[in-house]
């Protein structure tokens, strides 16, 4: 008698999908890049429906695109997708510094001092995977002083979307120094000006997007 399938187990697709998650949002995997649930399902080890499953969440959330002959693949996004993205961040981020400046204490300010200089660390060794997680990370931790969970969670949703298109616009800029809107950001925040954070923020989300319209 054979022995009883073993039930899949629902903790495989979770860590599946936030693992692709995060490599997306990261920019690990290039623009337009094919993917296969075969080929997912082998890289982890794991069995076709946690793949089925984790690239279901992750199109439903815009990080990938199936078309109808059903071939699945990131983001390759157009201008004017990149200008809405664009304008969606200069909408939302301000509004979350915003609120997270009445309570942005010193401590965290050094915190978010600290996180520009990991950037400055990935900058400098050419790590373009490690400047996007410490750029994201300095972002998120400000903003989650603002506590508007609803608003951070669409704008993560929007940072999905974008993970492989910054990527390509790490390439094309060369960075060699780390943005400099983040040092009027931590200014802005010692000085308690709102106005100066909004407009620091702002500058900050849309400066580097344009590089990728321009041409």
């Amino acid at each position: 008698m054979n022995a009883p399938a073993r039930p899949t187990d629902p903790s495989a697709h979770e860590k599946l999908y936030r693992n692709l998650r995060s490599r997306i949002m990261l920019g690990e995997l290039p623009p337009g890049k094919p993917l296969t649930l075969r080929g997912i399902a082998r890289e982890y080890h794991l069995s076709m429906t946690p793949a089925r499953e984790a690239v279901r969440r992750l199109v439903a959330e815009g990080a990938l695109t199936l078309s109808a002959s059903g071939r699945v693949t990131t983001p390759a996004l157009s201008d004017d997708r990149i200008e809405e993205l664009a304008a969606l961040r200069a909408l939302i981020e301000p509004e979350l510094a915003a609120r997270a400046l009445p309570r942005a204490h010193f401590a965290l300010i050094d915190r978010l001092a600290q996180m520009n200089a990991r950037i400055a660390d990935a900058v400098e060794n050419h790590d373009a995977v490690g400047y996007i997680r410490c750029n994201l990370e300095f972002h998120r931790m400000l903003y989650l002083r603002a506590q508007a969970p609803a608003m951070l969670a669409m704008l993560e949703t929007i940072w999905l979307q974008l993970g492989p298109t910054m990527r390509a616009l790490y390439g094309r800029v060369k960075r060699n120094e780390p943005p400099r809107h983040h040092r009027m950001i931590l200014a802005a925040l010692r000085a308690g000006d709102e106005p100066a954070l909004r407009l620091a923020v702002r500058a900050d989300v849309t400066h580097g997007l344009r590089h990728l319209t321009s041409g």
